[in-house]
C-alpha cells in the first residue's frame, strides 16, 4: 500500500469496515514490510508517550482510540500529515523499539491541552500498561516536562518553564525531556540501524465508527 492509499483509507472512513480477515491480512502485510524496514529518527512534534512493548495493548482503551489499522514505521511516522475524516484524527503507535512503543500524533485531540489532561492520560496509560512515560518540549513557549507513572500513580516528574519543579528524587542528568527519554526509555530522534525493532505499528482513530456515509460528497460526486 502506498502512503497515498493509506491516507485514502483513513479519509474515506474505511478503517471501521475491516473485518477480522481483512485485519489479519493487513497485519501480515505490515509485519512483512516491517521486516525489511530499518529504524530511522522520528519527529513526534515535541510530545509523545512511551509504554512497555510487552504490555502495550491496553493503551488503546486508556486513550479512547478506535479502529486501529496496522502500518509500518514509515507509514505511521508522518501521522499528522495524513488526511483524515472528521471528527476522527489518527494517532500513531510505533512498532516495538528497544522494548518500548511510542505514541504520538494529534495528541491535543486525543488527550487534551490542560495539565490535568496530561497527567490523567499518563496515569491511565500506566494503569493499563504497568508503566507509562510522557515527554513534552515546547522550545518557543519554554515548557519542558517529563513524567514517569507506574500502575496508575505518578512516581517522578520534572516540569520547567522558569524554575524547574520536581516530584520524586531529582536527578540533574534528567533535566529536560530530551535528556530524560534517553535514560528512561528511548530517544525517538536517535533511532537507527542499531535499534531493535519488532512487530508492526498501528494507526488508531480518536472517534469510533466514522464509516463512509456521505462518500459521494467526499469524492466530489455531489
Amino acid at each position: 500500500m502506498t502512503y497515498g492509499r493509506l491516507g485514502d483509507v483513513i479519509a474515506t472512513g474505511l478503517t471501521d469496515r475491516l473485518d477480522a480477515r481483512d485485519r489479519t491480512a493487513l497485519e501480515r502485510r505490515a509485519r512483512i514490510k516491517a521486516g525489511a524496514e530499518e529504524p530511522f529518527p522520528l519527529d513526534p512534534g515535541g510530545w509523545w508517550y512511551a509504554v512497555p512493548g510487552e504490555t502495550y495493548e491496553g493503551l488503546f482503551d486508556a486513550l479512547g482510540l478506535h479502529d486501529r489499522f496496522p502500518v509500518t514505521l514509515y507509514e505511521g511516522s508522518g501521522v499528522e500529515d495524513l488526511p483524515w475524516r472528521r471528527p476522527a484524527l489518527p494517532t500513531f503507535v510505533t512498532p516495538e523499539l528497544d522494548g518500548w512503543r511510542l505514541i504520538f500524533g494529534n495528541l491535543p485531540d486525543v488527550v487534551g491541552i490542560d495539565w490535568d489532561d496530561w497527567m490523567g492520560a499518563t496515569e491511565r496509560l500506566s494503569a493499563a500498561c504497568g508503566q507509562a512515560q510522557m515527554f513534552y518540549e515546547d522550545s518557543a513557549g519554554g515548557s519542558d516536562v517529563w513524567v514517569v507513572a507506574e500502575k496508575g500513580v505518578i512516581r517522578r516528574r520534572y516540569a520547567a518553564e522558569n524554575d524547574p519543579e520536581w516530584l520524586g528524587d531529582p536527578d540533574e542528568e534528567l533535566e529536560g525531556a530530551a535528556e530524560a527519554c534517553r535514560h528512561l526509555s528511548i530517544d525517538p530522534t536517535t533511532l537507527g540501524p542499531t535499534t531493535r525493532m519488532s512487530g508492526c505499528g498501528w494507526l488508531a482513530l480518536t472517534e469510533p465508527d466514522v464509516g463512509h456515509e456521505g462518500l459521494p460528497a467526499l469524492v466530489g460526486l455531489e
